[in-house]
């Protein structure tokens, strides 16, 4: 079927000479992957620097579900996302960002609801000139409830322990080994009160976001089997490490 819609980039890869494959989340079918034809022509409509991490497109695609591979038409910018482009603290949290994505949102349907709020992060990111060295951490724990697995942050008191099975904060250690101590326990129950709007007020070391992002992922590869190690998580780390 004909679709027109908004898709956000997650991954491309290069297919023989001329062509990639893309996966992308749409707006209207969730998580598809797309054959793309690059002409050589400097005119042509489709260009291969439209298929960077979180680029947001609108696409025109002829969707069919049992096919693996779906045909693009036509796509044009709906962001020009330059500063995440260009930027470097940006460039690697839109690395990580995509690549996270691409494996947690693994199968087509329509989800809007999630498309429009990562959508509205991006453009959140792309807009931000300072103040977004946590974008990644909020994003990540704001994805939790989209994904079926957010922590509950009912019952937090200092010095409780987090249960990272059950998501929720205890007053003894579990009798497994996922659970934080207190210390950390407390640093999640700070993320969870973030949003984008608010997360520069709070204040932490290169040491304490990384710290913070592990567990994050700890987390979701506890509800989520089968997430990989990311490849771009180190490189996140260092830039946001001087």
């Amino acid at each position: 079927m004909l679709t027109k819609t908004l898709a956000i980039v997650l991954h491309a890869m290069k297919y023989g000479e001329s062509r990639l494959i893309v996966d992308m989340f749409t707006r209207t079918h969730g998580r598809l992957s797309f054959i793309v034809s690059i002409p050589k022509s400097a005119k042509a409509k489709l260009k291969k620097q439209y298929f960077q991490p979180l680029t947001i497109l609108e696409v025109e695609a002829d969707i069919r579900p049992q096919l693996q591979l779906q045909k693009l038409r036509e796509a044009r910018l709906a962001v020009a996302t330059i500063s995440i482009a260009s930027d470097p603290g940006k460039l690697a949290i839109g690395f990580f960002v995509a690549e996270f994505l691409f494996h947690t949102l693994r199968y087509p349907g329509e989800d809007a609801g999630v498309f429009d709020y990562v959508e509205g992060a991006v453009r959140w990111l792309e807009e931000r000139q300072e103040g977004f060295a946590n974008f990644h951490l909020v994003l990540l724990i704001r994805l939790s409830g989209w994904l079926g697995c957010r922590p509950n942050l009912e019952g937090y008191r200092e010095g409780c322990y987090f249960d990272l099975r059950e998501g929720t904060f205890v007053e003894q250690p579990p009798l497994h080994r996922d659970f934080l101590m207190p210390e950390d326990a407390g640093k999640m129950g700070l993320v969870m009160r973030m949003d984008f709007a608010t997360m520069h007020l709070f204040r932490m070391s290169h040491n304490e976001r990384n710290q913070l992002l592990e567990v994050i992922l700890r987390y979701y590869r506890i509800h989520l089997p089968g997430l990989p190690e990311l490849k771009s998580v180190e490189v996140l780390m260092a830039v946001f490490g001087e």
